[in-house]
């Protein structure tokens, strides 16, 4: 038979052709659809045109029927636009319009025969004349859920999206983690006065300046504690920048790879021995009992005995495990096997070590990991403040990060450059009848400057110099400033070279400008001590 349909609809493309489509109730809806020749002689022939029937459009029954009939969904996909329409089987049988039997240029339809039965093939239908318009009903009946039951998750619900590696990590940790009772809620003994808390938020980013992790931590507000009656000793060992710079000389010179690990919540280690009572989280107090205040057993961040008892904590269990701690360095330990040694430095949580022989370095890993709960870093690349960098040829330390972040914090970022820190034969004075400055500017300008001091030596003189001004600064000294900040906007990637395979003799060089200042004809004196060829300590001093 040859027939044509005539759906009934608002269509979102006229030009679309309408599909050649049969339907069943015991068979899925299926569409034919002419070749391209068929229908471009089918589009021109003059008698098509009279022979056209007129849509009519049927009352409908309920509201979903309507919508389900009158909604055309056009779906793009790679190169075919689709026109949907939701049919079904009376709707079809209502807008399906017999006529054109006569018409010569009608293509003839394949019969096609279904068959519920599996042992009853039938005619196979050819997947190349099959038609792309899919019936699609605008009504949702599939629901998406978001929120999934609790008894549907795998493992612990309120921790972070972990990795396979992440996981495994805190499975090992998990054996040999120690239990750690931070506190105890009690009442506010007599003669005690409780000591305030608040959440200190902070994004945690890398040396390209992308946020890797953002920490939310207690500390406890230690700026309240009297001396002598909420502690005693406060005292702990910090080591220094020349210490650090001295341990990376000394691991390019061994041709060790330096690596990195972090404690998490260090202080939280560390026992104190005073009674210290902090007031209830903000946020987490308890309900039942709001005017209890918590005991401190643990050293929680903000105190001023937390630093100290983190640090008699980790003392011990290193020299419990045949460390040894040096002797004018207290944050370095050694650790030697036979021929091999492995030095380990700590600075508060941080701690970087390297070995001569791999297995200690892995060694070291697993111990530290019994006693604390550690993120192990990897290969040493960011250091207090220093970007590191180990090449087979040796260790490249810079601050180009930390230079950038200067430049744009004050506006240096689109300047123009200077080819010194300063002028040489353009001392700086007093100047008292100068133009008055922002102290705070200029003491912020000042501050950072220095900081850059831990890899800069080319401007430790003139920051040196133009420190000396900033109780009351002018015009003039501000200038100075200026030009050190174009200065390294210059060279933003200078820094100090540590290579491989060069003795380890100590050199050190000396000078002064005999009367050189000229407010009150001191000397300045300069002083730098390499080892070799490698640049581990300088100063200027007045």
């Amino acid at each position: 038979m040859n027939y044509k349909p005539v759906v009934v609809g608002n269509q979102s493309n006229d030009s679309t052709d309408l599909p050649f489509s049969s339907s069943s109730k015991d068979s899925p809806d299926v569409g034919f659809k002419p070749s391209r020749e068929e229908e471009k002689k089918d589009t021109e022939d003059p008698r098509n045109k009279d022979s056209e029937v007129p849509r009519t459009e049927e009352p409908r029954v309920n509201q979903e029927k309507d919508a389900c009939v009158n909604s055309t969904n056009t779906i793009n996909t790679v190169s075919t636009t689709v026109n949907a329409a939701c049919l079904d089987d009376n709707a079809i049988k209502e807008n399906i319009v017999y006529g054109c039997d006569d018409d010569p240029n009608m293509p003839e339809l394949e019969e096609i025969v279904y068959s519920n039965d599996d042992e009853d093939v039938g005619a196979e239908a050819d997947i190349n004349n099959l038609d792309t318009h899919i019936p699609v009903c605008p009504i949702l009946t599939t629901r998406i859920y978001k929120d999934h039951p609790v008894e549907h998750i795998n493992g612990d619900i309120y921790s972070a999206p972990q990795t396979r590696r992440m996981t495994k990590s805190v499975t090992e940790q998990a054996m040999f983690k120690e239990p750690k009772k931070v506190w105890t809620l009690v009442d506010l003994p007599n003669s005690k006065k409780a000591i305030g808390t608040k959440w200190v938020y902070k994004n945690k980013k890398d040396e390209r300046g992308i946020v890797i992790k953002n920490k939310a931590r207690l500390v406890a507000q230690g700026y309240t504690q009297e001396e002598g009656i909420d502690y005693d000793e406060v005292f702990a060992p910090v080591s220094r920048i020349e210490a650090i710079r001295l341990f990376l000389a000394y691991s390019s010179f061994k041709d060790s790879v330096l690596y990195q690990m972090d404690v998490k919540s260090a202080f939280l280690y560390g026992n104190i021995e005073e009674e210290v009572c902090v007031c209830q989280p903000p946020g987490f107090e308890d309900l039942d009992l709001p005017d209890r205040v918590y005991k401190v057993e643990k050293a929680l961040y903000g105190l001023h005995q937390a630093p100290r008892a983190w640090y008699e904590t980790l003392l011990t269990y290193l020299l419990d495990n045949r460390f040894q701690r040096g002797k004018i360095d207290k944050t370095l330990f050694i650790r030697r096997d036979k021929g091999d040694i492995l030095v380990v430095q700590v600075y508060v949580d941080d701690i970087s070590f390297g070995s001569t022989k791999k297995s200690l370095c892995t060694d070291f890993d697993k111990m530290m990991h019994k006693k604390f709960q550690m993120s192990s870093i990897g290969e040493l690349t960011f250091f207090l403040g220093l970007q590191v960098k180990q090449k087979e040829e040796g260790i490249f330390i810079s601050q180009g990060k930390y230079v950038t972040e200067i430049l744009k914090k004050f506006g240096f970022s689109d300047v123009k450059t200077a080819s010194t820190p300063m002028e040489t034969h353009k001392p700086l004075l007093k100047d008292a009848h100068g133009e008055d400055v922002d102290e705070h500017l200029y003491r912020s300008m000042i501050r950072s400057l220095m900081c850059l001091t831990s890899s800069r030596p080319d401007i430790m003189f003139a920051v040196c110099t133009c420190a000396r001004f900033q109780v009351n600064p002018k015009s003039s000294h501000l200038h100075v400033v200026k030009r050190i900040f174009r200065y390294l906007k210059g060279p933003p990637k200078l820094g100090l070279w540590y290579p491989k395979d060069i003795p380890f003799d100590l050199v050190a060089y000396t000078n002064s400008d005999y009367a050189g200042a000229s407010l009150d004809r001191k000397s300045t004196i300069g002083v730098c001590q390499f080892l070799r060829c490698r640049l581990i300590s300088w100063q200027c001093k007045k």
